[in-house]
């Protein structure tokens, strides 16, 4: 096996579930510029996620429609003009 193959900056933080607020703490190398404090009164990194255990259809039993269709039309409306330019 290779040595040094796996990363060795661990640390605690929040994933947050953005649908329904849940969060949990782990830990993790993922590389984020936002904190939160945390329920021990101490401040991680924070991690924002769209769907996770607590929201997913498959653990809930629920059917949530997931909105990615409007993230699209949000993105080209955000660059609508950019778009024109180039079809022209």
């Amino acid at each position: 096996m290779k040595k040094d193959l796996h990363p060795k900056d661990y640390r605690l933080v929040v994933f947050k579930d953005m649908s329904n607020d849940y969060s949990f703490l782990s830990r993790s190398t993922v590389k984020t510029k936002e904190t939160i404090v945390w329920e021990d009164g101490n401040e991680y990194p924070v991690v924002k996620l769209e769907i996770s255990h607590m929201s997913h259809p498959f653990y809930t039993g629920k059917m949530k429609l997931v909105d990615s269709a409007g993230r699209v039309d949000k993105f080209k409306n955000r660059y609508k003009k950019h778009y024109e330019v180039r079809t022209k």
